[in-house]
Order: structure tokens, then sequence, then C-alpha cells
């Protein structure tokens, strides 16, 4: 597990080089427990990051948030959201979204991710990954499982060490 942590904030430190403005978006369902991990992985950064991050809240809705993100001019959209991807729960991938296609993962918004990237793309130019985490549990309910928020928190960990204040 220690190599795969290592892996990952090696992958994010790569991902991150030349981040002048960064949108972080998490999205997810707050009543389909583990579901909800991007935005609660957003609501834990907030006030710890820098001016230079805009964090936005999706819930189930990223679409909704393109004028937002749009006006900002990022450099860098990361995407947080939960992803049925055949993994261990609580297991996580940054992907570039053009290789969605080659990802066997299944969200549950109304628009792909795949689309919504390639919109975001071509309105500002930024640089785009989805951060996705294997769910354990999405039936309904609150509260992520111990697995998945504990995975949460190595990404808060993270996700502060690049982007704090």
């Amino acid at each position: 597990m220690i190599n795969k942590k290592h892996s990952l904030q090696k992958e994010l430190e790569k991902w991150f080089t030349g981040a002048e403005k960064v949108v972080v978006a998490g999205i997810g369902n707050p009543i389909r427990r583990d579901d909800f991990v991007g935005v609660k992985i957003v609501q834990d950064l907030s006030g710890k990051v820098s001016d230079r991050v805009q964090l936005i809240e999706c819930e189930t809705v990223p679409e909704s948030f393109l004028e937002p993100m749009i006006e900002f001019n990022p450099t860098h959209v990361l995407l947080i959201d939960a992803a049925v991807m055949g993994s261990k729960p609580g297991a996580v991938r940054l992907i570039d979204p053009a290789c969605v296609a080659d990802v066997p993962a299944v969200t549950t918004h109304m628009l792909p991710l795949r689309i919504f990237c390639e919109y975001l793309t071509k309105m500002t130019g930024a640089k785009i990954a989805l951060l996705l985490i294997e769910p354990e549990n999405t039936e309904f309910g609150e509260g992520l499982t111990a697995t998945v928020q504990a995975a949460a928190e190595k990404i808060v960990a993270m996700l502060l060490d690049l982007l704090a204040a």
C-alpha cells in the first residue's frame, strides 16, 4: 500500500507541474454513501488551499459548474469522483479523460465525464485529469465507509502538500 501511495503522490506531482490556477471539483451524491467521496475531499480542502485554487462541490451535476470553471481560467482541472473500476474499495487512479473509454469505470452522472472534459478542455485549454476512487458501498445512506474514508484522507493530505496556501 505504501508504494501505491507514493506512486499516486508522484503522479499528482507530475500532473500539477506548471499549475498556475487550479480547479478541484468534487463530484458525487450525498445520499449514496461512497459516491460522495469527491465532494467530501473538496469539503476537507476548504479553507486550506491557496487562492490560486478554486474548490467546487459539484455533487451530481458537474455540467452546472462549467461557467465558473471557465471564468476562473484554470491551467489545471482535477475532477474527483467515485467510479466502479473493478478494483479493491479505496483504490485510486489518476486518469487522463481521453483514456476514459479504455477504463472500465461506471459513474452515476447525467453527462458522461469524457464529454464534459472534452468541452472543458476546448473552452479553457486546461490540463484535465480524473482522480477516481473505487467505492465500497453506493447504496442509499450517508457517510463514507471506513475504507473509502481512509483513502479520502490520504488524498486530502497529498493535495494539501501540493496546493496549500
